[in-house]
């Protein structure tokens, strides 16, 4: 998926309230949207390069969206909401082995009255649900790690994939890593155990775990390499 515009690169000063960032952009501050609810941890020292988009929707009140921080030598992408788009794309081109089978892709399905999935994908003979998770955290060497904060909805997900499998649906979750240094996968227990053992649970259920890095360019992102679990 490439970049609809032309990034602009500054250096990161601070983000507050969740969903601002101040960025430095010739000696200039610029107040960007921050699409990303997690902690961020690890991202979000002061002077890390940063690259932002922006839209010339009239209606928006912030004009800048953050892209993508580089830390160290690598570039992690932390918008969110391009999560489900480069999932969309790669299940159309078929970049995801074990889905390939589904050629059938709908979006935002609703499973039960108060849960949606990210995808439902099927054929002739079979339904499955797919959540996806946006993956940002790394705090040992080459090791991503979900979540990066307490999730509340995350472990309802995991729970009611566990409900959909047992009424016959196959399903999935896709943990995609927007960053292209880490070897493998990991839940990270000490930061919300809870999600930990729904995550137990939903394999011990028949819940299928996926996990795939980013190849990301200041030009686009898009799924690269199937990462495994450990």
């Amino acid at each position: 998926m490439k970049f609809k515009e032309r990034l602009l690169q500054g250096t990161l000063i601070k983000r507050y309230k969740r969903f601002f960032v101040d960025i430095n952009y010739k000696n200039k501050i610029i107040t960007a949207h921050c699409p990303n609810t997690g902690s961020m941890m690890g991202l979000l020292d002061e002077d890390n390069k940063a690259w932002f988009s922006k839209s010339n929707n009239p209606k928006r009140k912030l004009k800048h969206t953050l892209e993508i921080i580089q830390v160290g030598k690598n570039l992690v992408g932390i918008n969110t909401f391009l999560t489900n788009k480069l999932v969309f794309e790669a299940l159309n081109l078929k970049k995801i082995k074990s889905l390939i089978k589904f050629d059938n892709i709908k979006t935002e399905v609703s499973f039960s009255s108060n849960t949606r999935f990210d995808f439902l994908i099927s054929n002739n003979t079979e339904k499955c649900f797919l959540e996806v998770k946006n993956v940002t955290l790394v705090r040992k060497e080459k090791v991503a790690e979900f979540p990066d904060a307490i999730t509340l909805r995350g472990t309802k997900h995991l729970k009611e994939l566990i409900n959909a499998k047992n009424k016959g649906f196959q399903s999935y979750i896709l943990y995609l890593i927007q960053r292209e240094d880490c070897e493998s996968f990991k839940i990270a227990k000490d930061i919300d155990a809870d999600y930990k053992n729904a995550f137990d649970m939903a394999i011990k259920a028949g819940v299928k775990i996926l996990c795939y890095d980013c190849k990301i360019s200041h030009e686009g992102v898009k799924i690269n390499n199937q990462i495994d679990l450990t």
